[in-house]
């Protein structure tokens, strides 16, 4: 009889899976739409606005969000690549065996940070497209949705955790 694989073994594959699955897929749609996008002029309206809350128009941001940190290009690049570093440590060194959602969480994070990061090194810009058109906001693309929702879900799994594990005790 063959032995049984532990929890920690089966979460383990399992986080690699989502890892994996989710981190190609969103890098993929990321990197597709910034180079549809990209064939369009510098700030041409390329589509929209829809439903009142956006509008597709590129611009190239060689900065982060709200013009922060302009033109630190090159560190912002080694930054993103950082974040991913750590999420990855965090997620199959640090804590093996933790949530399908903390997967999720971290997957898109630093499936965001790569997206971004490419950008960075082969452009020397972050190619952002969607701009609300409701409210004054930076203009953003499907990297920056993933990290964002990413840190979101994350932090939801710790808290999460840290509910379930207070209950144990």
């Amino acid at each position: 009889m063959a032995p049984r694989a532990s929890k920690g073994s089966h979460a383990r594959r399992r986080n690699a899976a989502i890892f994996a699955s989710i981190v190609a897929a969103w890098l993929l749609a990321d990197q597709a739409t910034k180079a549809f996008c990209e064939s369009f002029g510098v700030g041409t309206v390329i589509a929209g606005p829809f439903f009142g809350v956006f509008d597709l128009v590129l611009v190239h941001n060689t900065g982060a969000a709200w013009g922060m940190f302009g033109d630190m290009t090159l560190v912002l690049a080694v930054l993103s690549l950082v974040v991913c570093a750590a999420a990855v440590l965090y997620l199959f060194l640090f804590v093996p065996d933790s949530s399908a959602l903390c997967a999720v969480g971290l997957s898109l994070v630093v499936a965001g940070g790569l997206g971004n990061a490419m950008d960075r090194f082969v452009n020397m810009y972050v190619i952002d497209f969607i701009r609300p058109v409701f409210v004054d906001f930076p203009v953003f693309n499907i990297a920056d949705i993933g990290v964002t929702c990413g840190c979101v879900l994350f932090v939801a799994a710790l808290f999460i955790d840290w509910r379930r594990n207070g209950e144990a005790d």
